[in-house]
């Protein structure tokens, strides 16, 4: 049988290599590399060549192996808290489009997985030696963070915590947004307002948010604030607790609640307990997910601008990847509140 000297180009099955693109092309493998890595110091007409080479041959440059050439893998670690909640969505949305437009890719871990698994996804994005590190939302455990943050890029979206040298911080504006949402409920006449807070840092902010409002109205002694977790599950149980009928007189006739999520769960009990939305009972959730703009929930939400928080967060990165040793920057992103159909002014007003 006779053996074929033919160079690996892909013609006899075998994948095309850079030697295969070099001999195509005329060129060596060096320059072949330089046109690989964008050098500006190849001709235009040899870089011309050596794309149609690409082309022709179909060639797939090993990204591995780029990689360790290049000292980078092109790629950022993405740490959440919670997977299920739909507002990591959209900052989702805001990194990748600009992450995405600068040639990195996202390699993404589930912090709630994580404390199940026992596992430091911080170390573990260290270890794939990814280019740098965003972490969104409320962490329970940020200790490993630090250590990795003093040896990669890193950035945190959509918390004000940890506080470390050069980790920058890009956030909503928690306790304005939730001022935002009290004062609507009371310039439409409600008195008895409850609030379902959230846990962590961005939980004590809106919470504050909620009390600030009502005491520059006035109103600080009716402050009634009712623990939740951010859940559907806890606002559900949040606002059993809130609107028994043993209450009497005393149920409060709006809620203010830490997300969209637990707004969705104070809906559930609301209806159960007979109470009509918005007629009996105002509501108003943080975070205006399309949870909030589904028709038949169609609920008042603060606009957090996730999308905004997401894409600075990027650009965040990208200079701090740029430039490590600048000072950390904690940048905050005005709220603004979204009225839709959940909300009206008090039976008694």
């Amino acid at each position: 049988m006779e053996r074929s000297n033919e160079p690996a180009d892909g013609r006899g099955g075998r994948p095309p290599t850079i030697r295969g693109v070099a001999e195509r092309a005329g060129v060596s493998k060096s320059l072949v590399s330089l046109v690989l890595q964008g050098s500006p110091r190849v001709s235009d007409a040899k870089r011309q060549a050596v794309l149609d080479a690409i082309d022709e041959l179909g060639y797939r440059p090993n990204a591995a192996a780029r990689s360790l050439v290049a000292r980078r893998t092109h790629t950022v670690g993405v740490l959440l808290n919670d997977m299920r909640n739909p507002w990591f969505v959209e900052v989702l949305d805001g990194l990748n489009s600009l992450l995405q437009a600068h040639g990195l890719r996202m390699l993404m871990a589930d912090g709630r997985l994580d404390r199940r698994a026992g596992q430091d996804f911080a170390r573990t994005f260290q270890e794939l030696r990814v280019d740098g590190i965003v972490v969104v939302g409320t962490l329970p455990d940020t200790d490993g963070l630090a250590e990795v943050a003093e040896r990669l890029p890193t950035v945190i979206a959509g918390n004000h915590e940890p506080r470390l040298p050069r980790v920058d911080i890009v956030a909503n504006d928690d306790e304005r947004g939730a001022r935002l949402a009290t004062e609507h409920l009371l310039s439409l006449g409600h008195r008895r307002i409850a609030h379902i807070a959230g846990q962590g840092l961005v939980g004590e902010l809106r919470r504050r948010g909620f009390e600030a409002a009502l005491r520059a109205h006035g109103r600080a002694a009716d402050a009634v604030v009712e623990p939740g977790d951010g859940t559907e599950e806890g606002g559900y149980r949040a606002a059993v607790r809130l609107l028994n009928p043993s209450r009497g007189a005393e149920r409060p006739t709006a809620v203010f609640a830490f997300n969209d999520i637990s707004c969705v769960g104070a809906l559930s009990a609301a209806q159960e307990l007979g109470l009509s939305v918005p007629a009996d009972l105002s509501l108003v959730g943080y975070d205006n997910t399309y949870l909030a703009r589904i028709r038949h929930l169609w609920l008042n939400s603060v606009n957090n601008a996730s999308h905004e928080v997401g894409r600075r967060a990027a650009r965040c990165l990208l200079d701090r990847m740029d430039r490590p040793d600048t000072p950390a920057a904690h940048r905050l992103v005005a709220p603004e509140l979204e009225t839709r159909g959940s909300t009206a002014p008090p039976r008694d007003a």
